[in-house]
């Protein structure tokens, strides 16, 4: 957990952790190779000391690492500046600090074409990389995906509700999940910080109440929310957006693009990094808060396995304390999974409250 202490802007602040955490990151996570071209993506909002972490543990890994900055981009999933674009589209392996990031750009999606391990670990702080990755047994986190994986993908029909006001019905109809935070073995895959599985119900079938009440972002005038966000679906649409302040934002974010896809319900997402406890304003480290579920609205990229298209945006919102069942068989109450086999495999990596 975050510790505030009056230290956590200097250089020395966990700097011992963190160096554990950068090596963990390049060698059991990018499992990064002798001779490989590491490519470290930051802009002039990213935490340098994670950055430098990164590129020293490269190094000492025997690969080649490169260190690109740019300035802050207001809006994230933007172009890139073309020197970044080129870095990243002739790299092995590509790290994405950058609070701005890149991701889903066409600079992104050539970087993949081109065959590059990525991971997006956009706004990425100290803190972040030791609670998320260097105190996680990152074994034991990716057989509760993988569990949580093949659990959801088995079921049909997915109720989810929420004390927020959360009332969602959808049907997978066999439609496949995946581990986003899955080992980058893969050439031209994409993965995430561990702690997520998505996938997309049938779209056509998601009907119901959606409430935002942890964390909502793009736009930037969001993050963690004060308040609520509520959104109603028709056959995975968003038809009308309710709530405060905060709703009021984000409904003419989303008008602003005059793109009837950005209404649309991308994928569904478990959060479940044992790191990861509460909100912090970090859209990649909200979305694993322990028991959530995250949802993107927008762009929906082939990864998901859904019907795929394209939208001038995407955006992801969290809902806390969600219960959640499949076929009639309660998968977590108020965020506490309750499948036994679950709560095991909870137990095993140590996770809060287990």
């Amino acid at each position: 957990m975050e510790i505030e202490i009056g230290t956590e802007i200097r250089d020395e602040y966990l700097s011992w952790e963190v160096a554990a955490g950068a090596r963990k990151l390049i060698e059991d996570i990018m499992l990064t190779q002798t001779g490989e071209s590491v490519v470290i993506t930051a802009d002039t909002s990213s935490d340098m000391r994670v950055v430098k972490a990164t590129a020293k543990a490269a190094y000492a890994a025997g690969a080649v690492p490169s260190t690109v900055m740019h300035s802050t981009q207001l809006e994230g999933y933007q172009e890139p500046p073309p020197p970044v674009a080129g870095a990243i589209q002739n790299a092995d392996i590509w790290i994405e600090y950058a609070v701005g990031m890149v991701f889903l750009s066409e600079a992104w999606k050539k970087a993949i074409e081109n065959g590059v391990r990525y991971i997006c670990l956009t706004g990425m702080d100290v803190t972040m990389l030791v609670n998320c990755i260097q105190r996680v047994r990152y074994d034991k986190l990716l057989e509760l995906g993988n569990l949580l994986r093949d659990t959801v993908q088995a079921a049909d029909k997915v109720e989810i509700y929420s004390p927020g006001g959360t009332e969602l019905v959808a049907y997978n109809q066999g439609r496949l999940a995946r581990q986003s935070g899955k080992l980058a073995d893969t050439k031209g895959e994409a993965i995430m910080l561990g702690g997520q599985v998505s996938w997309c119900p049938m779209e056509e079938t998601i009907n119901g109440k959606l409430v935002f009440d942890g964390a909502l972002y793009p736009p930037t005038e969001l993050g963690k929310l004060n308040g609520a966000v509520e959104l109603t679906l028709k056959d995975g649409v968003v038809t009308e957006v309710n709530g405060a302040a905060e709703a009021k934002i984000f409904e003419r974010w989303l008008a602003g693009f005059n793109d009837p896809n950005m209404y649309r319900l991308a994928h569904y997402s478990l959060g479940f990094n044992p790191g990861v406890t509460k909100p912090a304003g970090r859209i990649v480290e909200d979305e694993r808060v322990f028991g959530c579920v995250e949802m993107g609205i927008g762009s929906q990229g082939p990864q998901i396995r859904g019907k795929t298209w394209k939208a001038a945006g995407h955006t992801d919102g969290v809902v806390l304390n969600p219960t959640i069942i499949l076929d009639g068989v309660e998968l977590e109450k108020e965020g506490i999974y309750r499948m036994d086999s679950i709560v095991q495999k909870c137990q095993e990596l140590g996770a809060p409250g287990y």
